[in-house]
């Protein structure tokens, strides 16, 4: 069943059994792919393909292709951006995950940026790296950029409906919600059977108005579920 209005998305988040996060703008105040360009100088350039990519006006792999053919990031490049430490948590996350794992809610991070960027994301959220959803970067025997997996679930537009397909189907969740800020998460609702949309570090407007509940803190959704 999908949630039809925001009571019935009430009641669903207060029985659900998996949960999926997009990752940048939503776990992470951030955008890592922007803030990595940022480090290597291509900043402007890349922001704007960003911005073409969450609002739905390009397909998302072509956005994700163009924005790592002006940034080009060799291994290094990357290892460094990582011990920079860019990527913060958004204020809550990491209440709403330790509640969630109390309850025995499956937690998912599904992301169209990187496995690189987001497993010290997971391993300070206590996700199992196994529940991470998200690209991987290819690079050539001297660390120098070459592409990305294509064949990643979310490399491509409609990725993360995907992967929810994919978790029903090999788990067995019957209530999942997805929560995320841009439209690649909105588009996920179906399969997921609600989406809650996030606004606490950016509000996509598109994504706010199509959304039966949108929240701008994660205390919102910590409150819900105590009650």
């Amino acid at each position: 069943m999908i949630a039809k209005n925001k009571q019935e998305l009430v009641n669903l988040w207060k029985n659900v059994d998996c949960v999926c996060f997009d990752v940048d703008s939503t776990v992470c105040i951030n955008e890592a792919i922007d803030d990595l360009a940022e480090y290597a100088g291509t900043g402007s350039q890349v922001q704007e393909l960003t911005k073409k990519a969450m609002g739905g006006n390009v397909t998302f792999k072509q956005a994700l292709a163009q924005r790592l053919n002006i940034i080009r990031p060799s291994k290094k490049l990357v290892e460094d951006f990582i011990q920079s430490d860019k990527c913060k948590l958004t204020p809550k996350i990491k209440e709403l995950v330790d509640l969630l794992n109390e309850k025995n809610v499956a937690v998912y991070l599904v992301s169209g940026g990187f496995r690189l960027f987001i497993n010290p994301i997971a391993d300070q959220l206590n996700v199992p790296r196994d529940r991470i959803f998200a690209n991987t970067m290819i690079f050539d025997q001297n660390g120098n950029y070459e592409s990305f997996d294509e064949n990643e679930y979310t490399s491509e537009s409609g990725g993360k409906a995907r992967v929810i397909d994919f978790l029903k189907k090999n788990h067995g969740y019957n209530r999942v919600v997805m929560i995320g800020d841009g439209w690649t998460d909105y588009e996920s609702c179906p399969p997921a059977n609600g989406f809650i949309g996030f606004g606490g570090n950016v509000v996509r407007e598109n994504v706010k108005s199509k959304s039966h509940w949108f929240v701008h803190d994660f205390q919102e959704l910590v409150d819900v579920l105590r009650n």
